[in-house]
């Protein structure tokens, strides 16, 4: 088992896909983060004074710009692991590894260790990004950056296993779609499309509020604890969250079944 995560490691960091996403994920989460934490630090008087507006406590502020790494950046993590399999498909390296390694059940969990261990880096960069940029400006707007210094550090590691999970994820959906651009193309456009569409449609009644919650985004969400789109409602109606730990269940259930899947349906096939 060693051997094979030693492989499957080996494959991930010769590439250059993992640090240009790290790079694209790094500019992306510190630009949002310091742009929300500017607003947001700026505005907090303002909408206070509006019923109307949104409603940020000072003490809620951190948690939602440290909170982007996931909320904005768990696409990345997610890429990463679909791009682990089918680039695998795409260019035949599969077939010399399981001629090293017959045993494909072992391959895959390789895979996934590796995956998760890789998004959970990804999580820590993003949070270098969201912190090391939202931490200033929320300081310069007169915000305290941490109120209770033990929850923001619950809140960082729950974002380094939310970030795992989105990985692994990553590595069922591309075992269950092997052609790569059609699985990424069927990530992006279920993680910044169809998915925002349905935790908006859901949260405007409050029967329909009760399902959106179990959407893989709003799961993520509530395992970190915090979100730009929990925290400001996406409807009309209280947009309603799991507790963190049943979001964290859900994400890891959803993880299992996509990565048992991928296992039942791909990779037990023959490979030319």
């Amino acid at each position: 088992m060693i051997a094979a995560i030693r492989s499957e490691a080996l494959k991930l960091t010769t590439t250059r896909m993992w640090w240009v996403l790290a790079l694209v994920l790094l500019g992306y989460v510190g630009f949002i983060a310091a742009l929300l934490a500017g607003l947001f630090g700026a505005l907090g008087d303002q909408l206070a004074a509006q019923p109307d507006a949104p409603q940020l406590p000072p003490e809620s502020l951190p948690p939602i710009i440290y909170s982007t790494a996931t909320s904005i950046g768990y696409v990345f993590p997610l890429i990463l692991g679909t791009i682990a399999v089918t680039s695998e498909v795409r260019y035949q390296t599969l077939t010399p590894t399981f001629l090293a390694q017959p045993g494909r059940g072992r391959v895959l969990t390789a895979k996934l260790i590796v995956l998760a261990v890789a998004g959970a880096v990804l999580g820590l960069i993003g949070l270098v990004a969201s912190m090391g940029l939202g931490a200033p400006i929320l300081a310069a707007t007169g915000n305290d950056p941490a109120i209770d210094q033990s929850e923001t550090w619950l809140l960082a590691g729950r974002i380094l296993i939310a970030m795992a999970l989105w990985a692994v994820i990553g590595v069922g959906i591309g075992s269950l779609i092997q052609n790569q651009i059609a699985a990424i193309v069927v990530v992006l456009a279920f993680t910044q499309f169809v998915e925002p569409i349905l935790r908006f449609g859901t949260s405007i009644w409050e029967w329909t509020a009760t399902v959106g919650k179990f959407l893989p985004g709003a799961a993520s969400d509530a395992l970190v604890g915090s979100s730009i789109f929990t925290s400001l409602g996406m409807g009309t109606t209280q947009v309603q969250a799991l507790e963190w730990w049943q979001g964290g269940l859900v994400l890891f259930g959803l993880a299992v079944v996509v990565s048992v899947l991928g296992y039942l349906t791909a990779w037990r096939r023959d490979i030319t």
